[in-house]
C-alpha cells in the first residue's frame, strides 16, 4: 500500500549513485574551451569577411591606384623619351633613388598578365599585376614597358627590413581583441561556471538521499529556472516521502487496534458455547472489519489527492439543488440531529461549476465531521462575496481551540477532549476535504460557529455562472 510504494520511491532516489568526477570540469577548463570556441569562430568570420571586402573593393582599389599614379609615369615617361633609348637604363637608375617605390623597364615578353589587364597594356592604358602592387606602362609603341612597384611598403624591398608593417599592425589588432575577448569570456563564464557547480553539488546531494539540499540563488540569469525547478523537485519528493511516511506509520498505527480487537474476539469465540456471547463477538468483528475498509478506502483517497493532484471536469450544477441532495444522502447518520440548509443568500437558479466526483468528498466529509460532534443541530449555509462561492457548515459541538484550527487539516490529527478515538475517524475527512478544495483553486478552513461550537468553510471561485431564466 502506501509504505510499499514510499519503499519503491526511497529505492530508486537511494539506487542512484552520482558517478566519481575523474578529470573535474574546472572552471579554467570550461572557459578555455568556451574561449576557442568563440575565438576561434570570430576568428572564421573575420577572415570570411576580408577576403568578401578584399574581392568586392579589388577592382575599385585598381582603378584608384592608376588614376593616382598615372600622372607620376607620364612624367617619367616624358622624362626617359627626352634622352636616346641606350640611357634609359642609367635613367631610370637615377630616378629610381628618388622615389620610394621600384621603377624598371623590362621585355613586354617577360610579362604575364590576366588577359583582361594585358589587352589593357597593349591598349597604352595602364596595367596592374594580379596583386594589385605592380603597376605597368607600354612606353608609346615600343616593346618595352614600364614597371612601377611594389606600391606597398610591405612588399617594398626598402621597407622590408624586419616584420611588415601591416603584419604588425594585424598581430596587435588581434592581440588586442583576444584580450578583449578573453576577459569578457571570463566575466561572462565564472558565474555560469558556479551556477553549475552548485547544481552538480546539489543534484549529488539530492542522489545520495539529502532531500533537504537545495540549489543556491542563481547568479546568471540562464540558470535562475533551471535552480527553481530543481529546488521546486526537491521540495515535491522531500513532501512526497514526509507524506508517505507519516501516512504509512498512521496507517500501521491505526491498523493495530482493530486487528487487536479482532484477534482477541477470535480467541474468545473459539473459548465459548454461549450463542449470545458468539453473535456479540461477530458483530464486534464486523464492527471492526467495516472500520478496516473505512480506514483503507480513507487512506487511499487521501493518497491520490495527495499523489496524483487529478485534472479537474468542471460541471455547472444548481448549487442549492446540489447542496440538498449531498445533504440528503447523508443525513441518515444524524437522525437525532436537527440538520438543515440555508440557501437564502443565494441568487434564485444559482448555477457554479465544479468537480461532481470529488467535490462531493469535501462536502461528505464536512458533514459527517459536524454530525459526529454536534449536540443538537448541524446548519449549512451558503453567500457569495465577491467572485468567491462560500459554503459552511456548523455545529453546536465543543468547537476547537483558535490555536488548533490549522492543524485539524493535516492527516490523521484528532484532538483531545470529545474529539478522540471515541468519536470514531481517523483524522482524514478534512485534509481530504481540504486538498479538493485546493484542486478547485479554493480553501478550506476552520472558526468559532454561530451555534456555539466549530464552522468549517469552504471556498473556491465562481468559474462561470449560469442563471437560467
Amino acid at each position: 500500500m502506501t509504505g510499499n510504494s514510499n519503499n519503491k520511491l526511497l529505492a530508486i532516489l537511494g539506487r542512484y549513485k552520482p558517478a566519481p568526477w575523474r578529470g573535474r570540469y574546472s572552471l579554467s577548463r570550461l572557459f578555455l574551451n568556451f574561449y576557442l570556441l568563440v575565438m576561434g569562430s570570430f576568428v572564421a568570420i573575420a577572415i570570411f569577411a576580408d577576403f568578401v571586402i578584399s574581392t568586392a573593393v579589388k577592382g575599385i582599389t585598381d582603378d584608384y591606384t592608376s588614376r593616382f599614379m598615372r600622372g607620376t609615369i607620364v612624367l617619367i615617361e616624358d622624362e626617359l623619351f627626352r634622352k636616346p633609348r641606350t640611357q634609359w637604363p642609367k635613367t631610370i637608375k637615377s630616378l629610381d633613388e628618388k622615389f620610394a617605390y621600384k621603377l624598371e623597364i623590362i621585355d613586354r615578353w617577360t610579362l604575364n598578365l590576366p588577359s583582361k589587364q594585358a589587352e589593357k597594356l597593349d591598349a597604352g592604358e595602364l596595367a596592374i599585376d594580379a596583386e594589385g602592387d605592380i603597376l605597368y606602362h607600354r612606353l608609346k609603341q615600343t616593346s618595352q614597358i614600364l614597371a612601377v612597384g611594389p606600391l606597398s611598403p610591405d612588399n617594398n624591398p626598402e621597407y622590408q627590413r624586419g616584420m611588415p608593417l601591416e603584419l604588425r599592425v594585424r598581430l596587435l589588432t588581434w592581440s588586442l581583441i583576444g584580450l578583449c575577448l578573453a576577459v569578457a569570456v571570463w566575466f561572462w563564464v565564472r558565474p555560469v561556471w558556479r551556477d553549475l557547480e552548485a547544481m552538480r553539488q546539489t543534484a549529488r546531494a539530492l542522489g545520495e538521499g539529502q532531500f533537504d539540499a537545495r540549489a543556491p540563488a542563481a547568479r546568471s540569469r540562464a540558470f535562475e529556472l533551471l535552480a527553481e525547478t530543481l529546488n521546486g523537485m526537491a521540495e515535491r519528493i522531500q513532501r512526497l516521502i514526509a507524506t508517505q511516511k507519516e501516512l504509512s506509520s498512521a496507517i500501521s498505527h491505526e491498523l493495530r487496534t482493530p486487528i487487536a480487537r479482532m484477534r482477541f474476539a477470535l480467541e474468545m469465540l473459539s473459548e465459548t458455547d454461549d450463542r449470545a456471547e458468539r453473535e456479540r463477538l461477530w458483530r464486534m468483528m464486523e464492527a471492526d472489519l467495516d472500520e478496516l475498509d473505512s480506514l483503507i478506502d480513507s487512506s487511499l483517497t487521501y493518497a491520490r489527492f495527495e499523489r496524483e493532484q487529478p485534472d479537474l471536469h468542471l460541471t455547472p450544477v444548481e448549487l442549492a439543488s446540489w447542496l440538498a441532495e449531498e445533504i440528503e444522502s447523508i443525513r441518515i447518520l444524524g437522525r437525532h440531529l436537527e440538520i438543515t440548509l440555508n440557501d437564502t443568500a443565494l441568487p434564485e437558479n444559482l448555477h457554479v461549476e465544479l468537480d461532481r466526483k470529488s467535490m462531493p468528498y469535501a462536502i461528505k466529509n464536512l458533514l459527517r465531521n459536524a454530525i459526529k460532534y454536534a449536540k443538537n443541530r448541524v446548519v449549512i449555509s451558503t453567500e457569495i462575496s465577491g467572485d468567491q462561492i462560500l459554503v459552511h457548515v456548523d455545529d453546536d459541538g465543543i468547537g476547537i481551540p483558535q490555536e488548533e484550527r490549522e492543524r485539524v487539516f493535516s492527516a490523521f490529527t484528532r484532538l483531545d477532549r470529545s474529539r478522540d478515538r471515541a468519536t470514531g475517524g481517523y483524522g482524514l475527512g478534512l485534509a481530504i476535504a481540504r486538498l479538493v478544495l485546493e484542486q478547485h483553486g479554493g480553501s478550506a478552513s476552520a472558526a468559532a460557529s454561530p451555534l456555539g461550537g466549530a464552522r468549517f468553510t469552504l471556498t473556491w471561485p465562481l468559474l462561470q455562472i449560469v442563471t437560467k431564466s
